[in-house]
């Protein structure tokens, strides 16, 4: 596609209104939430959803997350059951995203749902996010910031290296708190886990007081965050590895020797937020081969484990 100038917003007053108008004129604009930079457009504007999956090279079957500022905002849009507004009571603003019944008139562009029935929600707890949808006053579409199937980005300089040129602003808003995309739950027929994120499933699963059903991964996502090859560093990942072969940079875990270490302490709170800058250092530094050390399965580990699977993947000739 044709570079274009990519301008930088500040995330100030006056920035997040030139953001809300590029918004509102169709464009692509990436902005902060407390999990990872999304790259923004106007959900209601099948041009500019267009464009989006153009930029990030994304497959179209691929649905994506609606951002609005309040469940009062996303009631225009889906319609809640019981346990979706208990979830979103408790959890909004936050880093859940729940999947339910698109409104036949919410006037959400096609594109945005992969033409399901269903539309993903969520309300981001974050200051420049909230701003940036207050300013616009409409739903926000937006996945990661990053060119598809490539690592997610949670600094400034991650979006400004791997999207400018493809879009038209960027707000800088610093780094991204929770470092890992949110969880994502559909309510009916049952309490579904579809994704693994920053919010971890045992604090859903102590809200509803059961445990969440799992859905598996398929070639037709269900959601956003579904396809099996995701969050891919140029090299190949090995996981749980006890020790370094011939060749291979380590990602660590805990108390070991490793060229990038998520979290010496062995915090899985850190880690998190860790992760995909972790992945963009060990692409800065050319790595081939990467062995990651063993994470524990549990809280955030699960969602951290989630996206290491996705990464070690076999890569297929389409886009994640």
């Amino acid at each position: 596609m044709n570079s274009i100038t990519t301008q930088i917003f500040a995330d100030d007053v006056a920035g997040l209104r030139g953001a809300a108008e590029v918004l509102s004129a169709g464009g692509l604009v990436a902005f902060p939430t407390e999990t990872v930079y999304g790259l923004g457009v106007d959900a209601r504007n099948s041009d500019a959803v267009a464009g989006l999956y153009a930029a990030k090279g994304r497959p179209s079957f691929n649905p994506l997350i609606v951002h609005v500022a309040s469940i009062e905002a996303a009631e225009e849009f889906v319609v809640f059951d019981d346990i979706a507004r208990a979830l979103a009571q408790a959890f909004w603003p936050g880093a859940l995203t729940l999947v339910l019944p698109l409104r036949p008139d919410a006037g959400i562009s096609p594109l945005v749902t992969a033409g399901l029935d269903t539309l993903a929600v969520r309300v981001p707890d974050h200051p420049v996010a909230y701003g940036l949808m207050e300013a616009f006053a409409g739903p926000i579409a937006a996945p990661s910031a990053n060119p598809s199937g490539q690592i997610s980005a949670t600094k400034f300089a991650h979006v400004q290296s791997q999207m400018s040129g493809r879009i038209d602003g960027i707000v800088d808003g610093g780094d991204c708190g929770v470092g890992l995309e949110s969880t994502i739950i559909a309510s009916q027929p049952v309490p579904t886990l579809l994704r693994a994120g920053g919010l971890p499933a045992e604090a859903l699963e102590a809200a509803l007081g059961d445990k969440l059903a799992l859905a598996g991964d398929t070639a037709a996502p269900s959601s956003p965050g579904q396809l099996a090859s995701h969050y891919a560093p140029k090299g190949t990942v090995r996981l749980n590895a006890t020790e370094v072969e011939v060749g291979e940079t380590l990602l660590g875990f805990g108390a070991v020797d490793a060229a990038v270490n998520l979290s010496p302490s062995g915090d899985l709170v850190e880690a998190a937020a860790n992760l995909f800058d972790a992945l963009h250092q060990l692409n800065a530094l050319g790595a081939e081969k990467i062995a990651v050390s063993p994470i524990p399965d549990h809280g955030l580990g699960r969602a951290i484990n989630d996206r290491l699977r996705r990464a070690a993947a076999p890569r297929s000739g389409a886009a994640a």
